[in-house]
């Protein structure tokens, strides 16, 4: 009777044990997914924050150019401060899709202005803030990636019941604007 009430007691120490290490591992699986969507979302501000800087080079650049588009140039101003004021994600996302759309009008436009695009200045520029652009879609989708993962993660069984415990709620995915998603219209 001892030997089975010892082996018993191995038996329950044991589960015990691999439960405790399951629970460790999903509130390790669920921290470490929580911090790549807060990683995946710092390299994207990074980006931002290059191509924010590079945008008042852009605009002094083209603007002797460009006296007939001066919309253009204000409207991308104003995103460029809707960006840098920015206090949430949602915000952030919403003047990087302004920034995107009006960089891609200005960019449509400058092909109306012959010395602005042999213009070696613009050229760097217009380069530098394309691959930025290419750059951010790359992040972009790493981070809808993460947040995918992670929503899938807290919704699943028994991960939920962590998630839970810890307050965890689903995170939003980065989304194109309507207005991004058209075509740039250039109008002489």
């Amino acid at each position: 009777m001892i030997g089975f009430l010892f082996i018993l007691g191995v038996i329950i120490v044991f589960v015990a044990i691999g439960v405790i290490g399951f629970i460790i591992s999903i509130y390790n699986g669920l921290i470490m997914l929580k911090n790549n969507i807060k990683k995946s979302w710092a390299n994207i501000d990074v980006l931002l924050k290059q191509r924010t800087d590079e945008i008042p080079k852009l605009v002094a650049c083209v603007k002797g150019y460009m006296k007939h588009e001066k919309k253009t140039l204000e409207e991308l101003t104003k995103a460029r401060t809707s960006l840098m004021h920015a206090t949430s994600k949602e915000k952030m996302a919403k003047a990087d899709n302004m920034i995107s759309g009006t960089l891609k009008t200005l960019f449509a436009v400058a092909e109306n202005y012959p010395n602005l695009k042999a213009n070696e200045t613009f050229l760097q520029l217009q380069n530098r803030i394309s691959g930025i652009e290419n750059e951010l879609a790359d992040r972009r989708e790493f981070y809808n990636d993460s947040v995918n993962t992670y929503n899938i993660k807290i919704q699943s069984f028994p991960d939920m019941f962590i998630a839970r415990k810890l307050d965890y709620k689903e995170e939003l995915m980065f989304k194109v604007s309507e207005q991004e998603k058209q075509d740039v219209k250039i109008e002489f």
